[in-house]
């Protein structure tokens, strides 16, 4: 951990592995978009991720670990930030200073570090217990009506809608402050901020459009 002694260095960490995250949630939305589009291709797909020794055991893992780095980093970003703040401002003029998400991505993140930890409960640790502790046949067509049962829920359907609110004034802030956190900063920089923004508001309103699709379109 020696080469994270400095402030650059964590900063650069912090955006990199966030940098890994954005590039996972977009593969993720990519395989649960197909659940509207063609229940059979969904199966296929995760049918194919839950199987692949490669993705079980060399990307999951460093998926997991990601995660937990990306939101641990963040706290100790935050908490060294504000012991560094050692004058206090005359008078805060709120956003004129900077955005809500900018001020509060501690918070944002930590919401989104709980719905992860539903999401987990939701479909990680069912799909594992299913695998390896009863050790079920295979069976490449449980996927979707497994998916569409956990929005059964309106109370767990709005849970992951709001965190997907949450998520996307965490990315319109954190996404291009990445690319920030590591010099980027030429000519390119407007066209890859509206990028950023673009994706910041593209990717969780997908995500809230597939919940409220499999809320309302339940199998009978």
């Amino acid at each position: 951990m020696a080469i994270l002694s400095s402030s650059i260095a964590r900063k650069v960490a912090m955006a990199l592995s966030g940098l890994f995250l954005v590039f996972f949630l977009a593969q993720h939305f990519t395989i649960n978009f197909t659940s509207v589009i063609d229940p059979d291709t969904f199966n296929s797909w995760s049918h194919f991720m839950g199987h692949n020794i490669l993705v079980q055991f060399v990307l999951q893992p460093v998926l997991i670990f990601g995660v937990v780095f990306h939101f641990i980093m963040g706290i100790i970003l935050e908490i060294r930030n504000n012991n560094a703040r050692q004058i206090s401002y005359k008078s805060f003029k709120g956003n004129r200073n900077s955005t809500w998400a900018s001020r509060n991505m501690i918070i944002s993140g930590a919401v989104i570090l709980a719905f992860l930890g539903l999401h987990f409960y939701d479909f990680w640790f069912p799909e594992i217990v299913h695998k390896y502790v009863e050790s079920n046949p295979l069976d490449a067509t449980r996927y979707y009506p497994e998916l569409v049962h956990k929005f059964e829920s309106p109370i767990r359907t709005g849970l992951y809608c709001l965190a997907f609110v949450l998520l996307a004034l965490h990315l319109w802030h954190g996404f291009s402050s990445s690319f920030q956190s590591m010099g980027w900063s030429n000519k390119y920089s407007r066209g890859l901020r509206a990028f950023t923004q673009f994706y910041a508001i593209f990717i969780p309103l997908g995500f809230i459009f597939i919940a409220l699709y499999l809320h309302f379109n339940q199998i009978h």
